[in-house]
């Protein structure tokens, strides 16, 4: 198995892309912004070829380089429906004006191909198995990614800007919600053996089980406590 990834852009936001090996068809999960460059020197770098782009989220900071990464590949974006708005009209999904120099960088709008997640779907691509489980909470549409174990790697798990080392996503943008993101945590984390890698939208990877014994939230969701803020990180 190969994972690479690589944070980008002015929110240091991981995207990542799958493939069974270097040289292989690979996934594309969260081209945001200024991640084209990146993107185009690891599928160099690995010699891979692109069949999809998935997103955990429609947030401008897991989007933004959705359309030319597309085109350039020729390949379609993966997204839940009720995410879908935020690639057209960004603004509207941050509560506020993302400001014109930023917006000056980006290509808003949907790619030419845009096919929609359901919870629980199993995407075949790229002779992988994504798992896809809808976990609102960040944002309405927001969903994760897992792969099962393979004889190289333990589970994997895609976590979007659901779950953190130390922390969780934000809840303070429209769509957000504190109890929401508390009952994905418990619905599709803590199910999850404590093996699982954890490769999130922010920060370093971490696994379930070193969360499940440190990070306050998942400890707060095990112990069946009700909804607290969210710190902020990310869009």
């Amino acid at each position: 198995m190969l994972i690479a990834g690589f944070p980008a852009g002015a929110w240091g936001t991981n995207c990542y892309l799958v493939a069974p090996a270097a040289g292989e068809e690979c996934v594309i999960i969260d081209p945001g912004h200024q991640a084209a460059d990146g993107v185009a020197e690891a599928i160099t770098k690995h010699r891979l070829k692109p069949v999809a782009v998935v997103l955990t989220h429609g947030h401008l900071d897991h989007v933004a380089s959705v359309v030319p990464v597309c085109g350039a590949h020729d390949v379609p974006a993966w997204i839940h429906p009720d995410d879908r708005y935020m690639m057209s009209d960004p603004e509207k999904a941050l509560g506020r004006s993302i400001g014109m120099p930023l917006l000056g960088e980006l290509t808003i709008g949907e790619p030419d191909d845009v096919k929609e997640l359901t919870d629980g779907a199993a995407l075949d691509l790229a002779g992988l198995e994504l798992t896809v489980s809808h976990a609102p909470g960040h944002t309405k549409g927001s969903v994760t990614f897992g792969l099962p174990e393979a004889a190289d790697i333990p589970p994997v798990l895609f976590s979007g800007d659901l779950l953190f080392a130390g922390s969780i996503g934000r809840t303070d943008l429209p769509g957000g919600d504190p109890a929401e993101i508390l009952d994905s945590l418990a619905r599709v984390c803590l199910p999850l053996d404590d093996s699982t890698v954890v490769l999130s939208g922010h920060g370093p990877q971490t696994t379930i089980g070193r969360e499940r014994a440190t990070n306050p939230y998942l400890r707060q969701v095990a112990a069946g406590q009700g909804a607290q803020p969210a710190p902020r990180r990310g869009m």
